[in-house]
């Protein structure tokens, strides 16, 4: 019986001159220990580690929502074998653009720049500043979009056999812009 509680002591003697990572591993902590039923701290290090979670999880969401209001930069590509006529004549320097999203296009009339959004028939004038130009496109964001469209009475978008022709005066008394694009075998534009 001695020789037992000897070897008892000789154990609680060597677990208190141990490092607190000893005590971890074979699971005699207190934080690792369950409590006992009616102790004082009963679960405080479980309610803790609770705690702990919740507010690592709300700083994370919020650091998400942070970020997701800047918006990327959309790549727009060139819209091959479309038409631009201005006045029913061609201008001398024009570009069509279209992105990933379909009925909206970014028209590059000499150094303006239009966004034309065909499905709502709005067009908006966009800051050429915030365009930066590259060998196969333009980066612009749709963030970047001003508030109010141009106006742009007798807007006409029909579709021509092989082409589909948008059509509109830009502002009250100004000038026609004609946009053609390609259509597919299907009948819907090919970009």
């Amino acid at each position: 019986m001695k020789s037992e509680k000897a070897k008892l002591e000789m154990e609680n003697q060597e677990e208190k001159t141990k490092p607190a990572l000893w005590k971890i591993a074979r699971g005699r902590h207190p934080a690792l220990t369950r409590p006992q039923d009616g102790h004082p701290e009963g679960g405080r290090y479980t309610k803790c580690a609770a705690i702990l979670l919740v507010l690592l999880a709300l700083a994370s969401m919020t650091q998400a929502q942070a970020q997701a209001p800047a918006e990327k930069k959309l790549t727009w590509h060139t819209l091959e074998f479309a038409i631009l006529k201005f006045n029913d004549s061609a201008p001398n320097s024009w570009n069509i653009y279209h992105s990933e999203k379909k009925g909206v296009l970014l028209v590059r009339l000499w150094k303006r720049y239009l966004l034309v959004n065909v499905q709502d028939q709005e067009v908006f004038d966009i800051d050429p500043q915030k365009i930066k130009v590259l060998a196969d496109g333009v980066d612009w964001s749709v963030a970047d979009k001003p508030e109010n469209p141009i106006d742009t009475p007798e807007f006409v978008d029909r579709n021509v056999g092989s082409m589909q022709r948008i059509r509109f005066r830009i502002g009250k008394g100004g000038h026609f812009l004609e946009i053609q694009i390609p259509l597919g075998l299907n009948g819907r534009p090919m970009y």
